[in-house]
């Protein structure tokens, strides 16, 4: 019995990123431990410079509550108090941290990219400079817009809750800590189209698969926004709605990325 020959095709060999090297868990484990310690350093100064503007910081951070105090017509001035012999300091300290990492960002965002370069193409490692930039540009934005538009507003509805027989006292280690949170989910949330084009960018997704998934997006967009804010309907409002719309940026991006890797290189 004759039986024909079938050729079978030969697998193509797989695609490994440009100059990549095998690297055991061990290497793996001291390249992040050696950008870790680079982003401490890096962070260090930065958090030197937060502490010798500390009363500043302090003084930017309560700002927001001042209209707000004024709009109810609150008795007293809008100050904060604290009950504990250390609580001013670790309020400094802390708040001295936080302006120490958005100071930093864009080195820290930088060891990040360089940890992960090495398993990634040519064209990805492409997007370093612009994953750096649009993720500290995106982060500030989403702090100031907390700051500007969200924060005073907030305040009015959660301050609005006093009256003669309850009075609003307001102590640091409850107030520092809130804005201190909220500032930095707004900033997190603004993330979220760098993260998509990202993606995108290096083909894990397309703005298909995005499109597609909008309608779950919106979803864990309102789960999002009542985790990370004092569910009051105003700041969740204000969170879901740069959530929602910042995806759609993110895949009108992923879009025009896909509309680019299509053309024919000439």
């Amino acid at each position: 019995m004759t039986s024909e020959q079938i050729e079978i095709p030969a697998p193509e060999p797989r695609r490994v990123p440009e100059d990549d090297q095998e690297m055991t868990f061990f290497q793996h484990l001291g390249d992040l431990r050696s950008r870790l310690l680079r982003a401490v350093v890096g962070l260090v100064p930065a958090v030197a410079v937060g502490w010798l503007f500390k009363k500043e910081i302090k003084d930017f951070l309560v700002a927001p509550l001042q209209p707000a105090w004024e709009k109810l017509d609150l008795p007293g001035e809008a100050v904060l108090r604290f009950a504990g012999p250390a609580d001013a300091f670790m309020m400094y300290m802390k708040n001295s941290l936080i302006a120490g990492v958005l100071l930093a960002s864009p080195w820290i965002f930088w060891q990040l990219w360089m940890f992960i370069a090495p398993g990634l193409y040519k064209k990805e490692k492409a997007l370093a400079i612009p994953f750096i930039i649009a993720s500290t540009v995106c982060f500030a934005g989403g702090a100031v817009f907390g700051y500007m538009l969200v924060f005073p507003e907030a305040f009015t509805v959660l301050l609005g809750f006093s009256d003669e027989t309850l009075v609003a006292t307001l102590f640091v280690k409850d107030y520092m800590p809130f804005f201190r949170r909220m500032l930095l989910a707004f900033g997190i949330v603004f993330e979220v189209p760098v993260i998509v084009t990202f993606l995108a960018g290096a083909g894990i997704v397309t703005w298909q698969q995005l499109l597609k998934f909008s309608r779950w997006w919106i979803v864990c967009a309102a789960f999002i926004s009542m985790l990370l804010t004092p569910q009051d309907v105003y700041t969740m409002v204000m969170m879901l709605i740069p959530l929602i719309l910042l995806y759609f940026v993110g895949v009108g991006c992923a879009y025009v990325i896909g509309v680019f890797q299509k053309k024919p290189s000439s």
